[in-house]
């Protein structure tokens, strides 16, 4: 009976406040009103049946939802430490955005991370320290294009990372690319298309192609050469990215609701307006390795020699292996390839692929790295990784890892404002960022915003540059894996060229031993499903 003494409570209380008011003074009716709509709302507790909670506690049970829709508030503000955070930790946050700022990033009386923890890494300084670049001397380009490339591209260390308009709001993509072209950085596209937004401020673009061919599509959502070749030639497109995968959801396709396809998403999607719009999960233009790199060659001709890649998360180890057996044996390469990590995402996906579905950043851009190496064609392929990158020690680590630049989003997101709400998908961001309704991106002043995301960069890229000097590296090409360390025990640590050792140039190619052997062996450049009785055979079937 307890369970409903509350709803019990206001409506004799609402009974009460109402015969004040009729027999009494009018006054009475402020209170009797709202007791009244309480008691109306126990009734519907009672009665209705979707809800258990409500049924068996009216009224009382609504503070369950209350708590609910300030739960991450309350974590974030109130409950967290400035270590602890996910997916970004308060320290890493108020970097970003001393950073944006133009403040510095500093901090006093030494960390607060246990850094005896298993899995801490940590980059080896020097005992004879190099000079670091003056603030004001032109930071480190890395040239992108293969020999099959007309028109090289020099990529900065530190982009703009994958977002689509639609997934941002315009004035946040103005923003961004406002910030790219004042900074000299790139800024991708996304899969959602060329918008005027991202070319009306003159901004270096990489232009992102997805399952959709957003901007280069036919009616029945086929790639459309003419198209693309058409886009391809804006003098804004400085590179063509195919987005094979993303580490957020790799693997499945998306799907934007018709009420948010607007006439300027509609337009820059090149669908119709108000009509559901959905990604397939796999491409149309190839079903094999080999297809997919004579696609790639053949989108290169189409851009007219401009540098052309593909992103993906890593998955399979035999099939990528079986992509680069593709490339040696037609001889086509990407000039560039975008690893992203399993830790990735600015959108929305299901929680199961964020959670289970992927490689991370780190073991993925490593075998990649070292699976071109072993077919001798790293000299041909840059090496782009995306995935949680921030700070400058981040780049830095990246670059370790094998990866000649970096991307980053949702610490660009952070430098136009984003408070890691965590409301991207549901249209309602208090910062304007990832939403479509005007009243609340009216509030993102692209004025003010652009040059926070050119300031966040080029702290970011000067800082990296600082470690390296600390670390008596001046060139990123210098950096060795011996010069990051991961403690794997509480008692030691080990370097990751020792973690990871690294192929010789070639060595696939003359024949290796071990899992690279199996592996190697297993792929097919003709065929991308795998053969699991063959792998078994080998011994390979654990790890693919």
């Amino acid at each position: 009976m307890s369970r409903f003494l509350p709803a019990v409570l206001v409506a004799v209380l609402g009974i009460a406040a109402t015969a004040l008011a009729l027999l009494a003074s009018a006054g009475w009716w402020w209170a009797a009103v709202p007791l009244l709509a309480l008691t109306a709302l126990a009734a519907y507790d009672l009665l209705q049946t979707r809800h258990v909670v409500l049924r068996t506690y009216p009224i009382v049970g609504h503070g369950r939802w209350i708590a609910e829709a300030l739960r991450p508030e309350l974590q974030q503000y109130f409950v967290e430490s400035d270590t602890d955070g996910r997916p970004f930790d308060r320290d890493t946050r108020s970097i970003v955005y001393e950073r944006a700022k133009g403040d510095e990033a500093e901090s006093p009386f030494g960390t607060e991370l246990d850094l005896d923890v298993v899995g801490r890494e940590y980059l080896v300084h020097s005992m004879a320290p190099a000079t670091p670049p003056p603030a004001d001397a032109p930071p480190p380009r890395v040239r992108v294009g293969g020999p099959d490339c007309a028109h090289p591209y020099e990529m900065a260390l530190l982009n703009v990372s994958a977002m689509s308009f639609g997934a941002l709001s315009k004035p946040a993509i103005l923003a961004l690319n406002t910030g790219a072209r004042e900074g000299g950085f790139a800024h991708d596209t996304g899969e959602g298309g060329l918008s005027e937004y991202h070319l009306g401020p003159g901004g270096d673009l990489v232009w992102e192609i997805g399952t959709g061919y957003f901007g280069c599509r036919t009616k029945d959502g086929d790639f459309d050469p003419e198209r693309f070749a058409e886009q391809a030639a804006r003098e804004q497109v400085k590179m063509v990215s195919l987005k094979v995968s993303q580490g957020a959801k790799p693997g499945i396709g998306g799907v934007l609701p018709g009420g948010k396809v607007t006439a300027e998403i509609a337009a820059a999607r090149e669908v119709p307006q108000g009509q559901t719009v959905t990604s397939p999960p796999g491409h149309r233009v190839y079903s094999t390795p080999r297809e997919l790199v004579t696609f790639l060659g053949r989108m290169r001709e189409l851009a007219a020699g401009k540098p052309v890649g593909f992103k993906f998360c890593v998955g399979s180890r035999v099939q990528f292996l079986a992509v680069c057996k593709a490339m040696v044996e037609t001889g086509i390469t990407p000039d560039f390839i975008i690893v992203d990590g399993a830790e990735g995402g600015t959108g929305a996906a299901p929680l199961e692929f964020e959670d289970h579905v992927g490689l991370p950043l780190t073991e993925g851009l490593m075998f990649v790295g070292d699976a071109l190496v072993g077919c001798g064609l790293r000299d041909r392929i840059s090496l782009g990784a995306s995935g949680k990158v921030a700070t400058g020690a981040d780049i830095v680590k990246r670059l370790i890892q094998g990866a000649d630049f970096l991307n980053a989003a949702r610490s660009m997101m952070f430098a136009l404002g984003c408070i890691q709400a965590e409301r991207c998908h549901t249209n309602t961001c208090p910062s304007g960022v990832a939403t479509q309704d005007p009243k609340r991106f009216r509030s993102l002043v692209v004025s003010d915003k652009a040059p926070r995301v050119t300031r966040y960069q080029q702290a970011t890229v000067q800082s990296a540059l600082r470690i390296m000097a600390a670390m008596g590296v001046t060139d990123p090409k210098d950096l060795r894996r011996s010069q990051l360390r991961r403690r794997v025990s509480v008692e030691s640590s080990q370097n990751l060229g020792e973690l990871y050792v690294p192929l010789e140039d070639g060595a696939l190619l003359r024949g290796a031993d071990g899992d690279w052997g199996r592996w190697w062996g297993a792929a097919d450049p003709d065929v991308f499903d795998l053969d699991w009785t063959e792998l078994r055979a080998a011994g390979g079937g654990a790890a693919v």
